[in-house]
């Protein structure tokens, strides 16, 4: 009875830890060092999947993102509804994450509802320039809101700017990547931070399923588009690559194969819009 009490307790160590190992693997990397953007080099996006075995779907997955979001492509649906976010306030850390600036909220944040799934918000991260593109139009920045559900599943929000007006989230934002710029820390508590000032309620956008843009690539991630592109300033663009500080202008992937998947453009009927 005791060795049988001992194997289920060590039964229970060895799933628990291969449930950790499950979930760390399918996260986004924290630290970005081993891979690079540079397509000249040995670590640049067409050889990320032979850097680490479990990073292989970077190159061999055929739901890849980022993809071009073709009008000749999309469905044109009514059915989808608002993207509207119940986020909250709670307190947030700015992380260097060795290619790319990243917002990690501490606590829960709030979630947005897809398809009767609450997807929880964990973190933010820019791209300069943008990493989806559509009809083949690159824009200056892609913000990307990463969530994760209790199964287990991601999705991400994304958000599409060009040089204008300065953006007001980042600007709140400014002073913080200024410090990071000018410092050897690698990450710094901001406090509380509201996902709602990024404002990514929409009532038209684009989806299809894709993947985490960065190693380990992994798929089936439901990625959502919002169609309105933002503004944002030429000096905001500009601290944020500065504070990343990797002697690189771009972070950004570039187009993959859309391998015959679907993208939806969801377009609310007049009764709807009325």
């Amino acid at each position: 009875m005791e060795k049988l009490s001992s194997l289920l307790v060590l039964l229970f160590i060895i799933v628990l830890i291969l449930h950790s190992y499950q979930a760390t693997s399918d996260d986004e990397v924290e630290d970005e060092r081993e891979f690079n953007y540079d397509d000249e080099s040995e670590k640049g996006p067409a050889r990320w999947g032979k850097i680490r075995h479990e990073w292989s779907v970077c190159n061999s997955g055929s739901l890849q993102s980022p993809i071009d979001l073709l009008d000749d492509r999309v469905d044109v649906v009514t059915n989808l509804g608002r993207l509207q976010g119940s986020y909250r306030a709670c307190n947030a850390t700015l992380k260097n994450r060795g290619h790319d600036m990243m917002l990690k909220w501490q606590d829960d944040a709030g979630y947005i509802p897809i398809n009767g799934t609450q997807y929880r918000v964990k973190q933010c991260h820019w791209h300069s320039p943008s990493e989806h593109t559509i009809n083949g139009k690159r824009f200056d920045l892609e913000v990307h809101l990463v969530h994760d559900s209790p199964n287990g599943s991601s999705a991400v929000i994304g958000i599409l700017y060009k040089i204008g007006e300065p953006d007001p989230f980042l600007t709140q934002m400014m002073d913080y990547l200024e410090d990071l710029s000018h410092s050897s820390e690698e990450e710094k508590m901001i406090g509380m931070v509201d996902p709602r000032q990024i404002k990514t309620d929409s009532t038209k956008y684009y989806r299809y399923i894709g993947s985490l843009t960065v190693p380990p690539c992994t798929q089936n991630v439901l990625w959502t588009l919002v169609e309105e592109v933002r503004t944002v300033s030429k000096e905001q663009v500009k601290i944020l690559r500065k504070a990343v500080d990797d002697e690189s202008e771009t972070n950004a992937r570039p187009i993959q194969p859309i391998n015959g998947r679907s993208v939806q453009f969801y377009k609310p009927s007049t009764q709807e819009q009325n």
